[in-house]
């Protein structure tokens, strides 16, 4: 995917006591390709909305966003398509009533067979440890199932690229642990926005955003470091 000269800022009328609308971001030219990529930056630096653009949650204001070669603006139905987006509260993206009627709802879109839907519901269900909540009311499983369970209803899709906005900031030390090794195991290109440092020291990349701008882009070691540097 590709960011070529891409600048956000969120619009609104300015008053004395709301100033003009400020770019959240400035001008960033990426092209990301490795399997792993973290990305790193202080609260209301950015990061959050330069993901959000990957599969049109937030549209650039200059500059464009492509993902396999689709415009995110113009293609943003068959990009979503190939992009999973795993928020950091889960109960944003619960839609049905119960753990496999969620799971399931992903798939009903995609033209499949009521069997064919059966069968990878069951098999995604098994996959994170699921099985026995599939009848339990979703908004009723604690934190770190609900993670699992949007987990669980991103990747019976099957997408290409895992995007995941802080996807442990809500959960306790055990199912962050818990959602690091599962994110580890993903064949898919994965994206992460995280305050969590070592979930990306085996990562190939990682991108430290501040104030809107890229200000390191290296090997974990180097830009994590950059990134320390800037909080001290």
């Amino acid at each position: 995917m590709t960011f070529d000269r891409v600048s956000h800022r969120f619009e609104g009328a300015a008053s004395p006591s709301s100033p003009a609308p400020q770019n959240t971001l400035r001008d960033i030219s990426l092209t990301l390709t490795e399997s792993r990529i973290g990305i790193v930056g202080a609260n209301g630096s950015g990061k959050s909305t330069l993901v959000r653009m990957i599969n049109g949650l937030v549209m650039p204001s200059a500059g464009t966003v492509t993902v396999d070669g689709l415009s995110v603006k113009k293609q943003a139905r068959e990009v979503r398509r190939r992009v999973g987006f795993i928020f950091t509260n889960p109960d944003n993206q619960i839609v049905m009533p119960t753990v496999q009627e969620d799971v399931a709802f992903t798939l009903r879109r995609r033209g499949l067979s009521a069997a064919e839907i059966a069968e990878r519901t069951a098999i995604t269900l098994d996959r994170f440890g699921l099985t026995a909540l599939a009848d339990r009311p979703a908004h009723r499983l604690s934190g770190g199932q609900k993670q699992l369970l949007a987990l669980a209803a991103v990747l019976v899709a099957e997408p290409a690229i895992v995007v995941a906005d802080e996807p442990t900031t809500l959960l306790d030390a055990r199912n962050t642990r818990r959602i690091q090794e599962l994110l580890r195991t993903l064949s898919q290109q994965l994206i992460v926005v995280t305050h969590q440092l070592d979930l990306l020291d085996d990562f190939d990349r990682v991108i430290v955003i501040e104030d809107g701008q890229v200000v390191a882009d290296d090997r974990p070691a180097v830009a994590l470091g950059a990134y320390r540097a800037l909080l001290s």
